[in-house]
């Protein structure tokens, strides 16, 4: 059985019993991720939830010169998938990788659909939590329209400082729209 924070994480919102635990983690698969791996590829059907156990994942989507802009970061204790993808099993364009070293735990549609069948009130509680975090993303996101990139640099480095720790200059540029250059610029006159 994999020891994990996932059933202590879901006990927050529901009281599980040691056998359900016991079917939980036995339905989820542990697997590390290195820094820049895809957990999901674009151009694909996400078949798969994450749950991050450790470190932080990245939704990434091509820009138009082909590289990739950072719409979200997700970091420990968060379920992850390209939710429309996954609900809907189509093609979508954004992709998950890890933005540092990962730990996560997976489990694939088929088997979280007979998890939901085993466990009918599980279906409820992730229910729960994924349309809180896209309000929780949605509202982060909102926070950020209309200020300058200084603004913005110091408005991620308040509400978002443990994520700045473990990933990249280079990821953080990329998820405030801005250039590393002007990143470094403001970092330099900032502190």
């Amino acid at each position: 059985m994999i020891v994990s924070p996932l059933v202590p994480y879901l006990r927050l919102f529901k009281i599980i019993s040691k056998e359900d635990e016991v079917l939980i983690e036995a339905a989820f698969e542990r697997r590390l991720f290195n820094e820049g791996d895809y957990l999901f590829n674009p151009d694909n059907v996400c078949k798969e939830m994450f749950f991050i156990c450790k470190g932080v994942l990245k939704i990434i989507m091509p820009d138009e010169n082909g590289g990739q802009v950072i719409h979200f970061f997700l970091k420990e204790n968060q379920f992850c998938t390209i939710l429309r993808s996954f609900t809907n099993q189509t093609k979508v364009n954004e992709g998950i990788a890890a933005a540092c070293d990962a730990e996560v735990l997976t489990i694939s549609k088929v088997r979280l659909l007979k998890l939901y069948e085993d466990l009918p009130y599980l279906e409820s509680v992730i229910d729960h939590i994924t349309r809180q975090a896209l309000l929780d993303k949605v509202e982060l996101r909102n926070s950020y329209l209309g200020l300058n990139s200084t603004s913005r640099y110091q408005l991620f480095m308040k509400q978002q400082a443990d994520i700045a720790l473990q990933v990249s200059l280079t990821d953080v540029a990329s998820f405030l729209g801005i250039t590393q250059q002007s990143l470094s610029r403001i970092r330099r006159n900032v502190y």
